[in-house]
């Protein structure tokens, strides 16, 4: 009995699985948890990787969107020319206002009326004649029988969009009417301070080829535009173009289709979206350059503000922007440049007697200045 009792011990006992040593080391894992937790990483699918957008770039795409329905709402219209109408665009994204120089019949005028029509704010226009007032401009108090008061009666500069055609043919005293309205975006009138609504912007035109009956403007408010833009005649595909889109419309009968495309909300929304845009610190130090050889250059009498240097800084975050990316290139300073500048410095006695324009003077200060990689 003894012996059935331990063979049937011996029949139940588990075997002995382990490897005598010697030869472990060449068939198994050292760590069998290492190795399990190895190959479970081995057969696990990879994860895919989400790409990450920052919201100033979804804002950047909006804002582009945008523009470019306000471009093609504008060539309903107006033919070439997109240099000016980008330029009025980030004058009106940087609270800007532009000045539009050039020869009768090139579509100043109608530049200012078409781009107004895409946005969704109030338009006034104001012809300026030798004989204008300043309270025509900005409003008069006017006694009040009824109420026994004086009651403040806005002018036309209450808009939103306010087109000054032919802004020289007004004398001084009008002219200074403009001054606090073009920088503090206010006005006030026996004492009492009316603010504008937003967004704000003037767009003046200008006959630079007549001076009878003209006024030049004075310095200090030739240095609140942003930009003076020199309207050059079309080109003869655009002059072809023109006769072609307008030949059985001889009253620009398309110009009732353009749609407004920005409201009010979205301007001040794209404001913002154009302040995001990135500056490096070598760019704000080439503006700063480029302004001080200005300032010491032989060929100017008159060189530029620090307000110049802050439009160069805003014109090219909205040429930035304008261009699809959230960071500022030199180019980018480049492009804003001369319509920036031309209206702000002097040309010194000797040069303007030789006959040298401004915009050469600006093209030698972009060689001089050395540009930062």
């Amino acid at each position: 009995m003894e012996e059935i009792e331990d063979n049937a011990a011996q029949e139940n006992t588990p075997l002995d699985n382990s490897t005598p040593e010697g030869t472990a080391s060449e068939n198994t894992s050292p760590n069998p948890a290492a190795a399990e937790s190895a190959n479970e990483e081995s057969s696990a699918e990879p994860v895919p990787v989400q790409e990450t957008v920052s919201p100033v770039s979804k804002e950047l795409q909006k804002f582009n969107d945008k523009i470019n329905q306000v471009r093609q709402e504008c060539s309903k219209v107006i033919v070439g020319q997109k240099k000016a109408i980008d330029m009025i665009l980030i004058g009106l994204f940087t609270n800007g206002h532009v000045l539009l120089e050039g020869v009768p019949g090139i579509a100043k005028t109608m530049i200012a009326k078409i781009l107004s029509r895409t946005l969704s704010a109030d338009f006034s226009r104001i012809q300026f004649t030798p004989d204008l007032m300043p309270t025509d401009v900005i409003g008069t108090n006017v006694f009040n029988l009824k109420s026994s008061e004086f009651t403040f009666k806005q002018g036309p500069i209450f808009s939103n969009i306010v087109l000054i055609d032919e802004i020289n043919r007004a004398p001084a005293k009008t002219q200074a009417a403009l001054f606090e309205v073009m920088e503090e975006q206010q006005v006030t009138v026996d004492g009492i301070t009316n603010k504008m609504g937003a967004p704000f912007m003037v767009l003046a035109t200008q006959n630079p080829i007549e001076q009878e009956g003209t006024y030049k403007l004075p310095e200090a408010q030739l240095d609140r535009f942003l930009f003076k833009i020199k309207m050059e005649y079309p080109s003869q595909d655009h002059e072809e173009e023109i006769l072609r889109r307008f030949q059985l419309d001889f009253g620009a009968a398309v110009a009732d289709d353009v749609k407004a495309v920005l409201k009010p909300k979205d301007i001040e929304d794209f404001k913002n979206v154009v302040e995001k845009i990135h500056i490096k610190d070598e760019l704000v130090r080439y503006i700063a350059a480029i302004v001080i050889n200005t300032r010491n250059n032989g060929d100017l009498f008159l060189g530029a503000s620090p307000r110049a240097s802050l439009a160069l800084m805003k014109a090219a975050k909205a040429q930035a922007a304008l261009s699809a990316r959230d960071f500022v290139i030199p180019e980018d300073i480049q492009v804003v440049l001369t319509p920036i500048l031309n209206h702000r410095m002097i040309l010194s006695a000797e040069r303007e007697m030789e006959g040298v324009e401004i915009e050469d003077v600006i093209q030698e200060i972009i060689k001089t200045v050395e540009v930062p990689r």
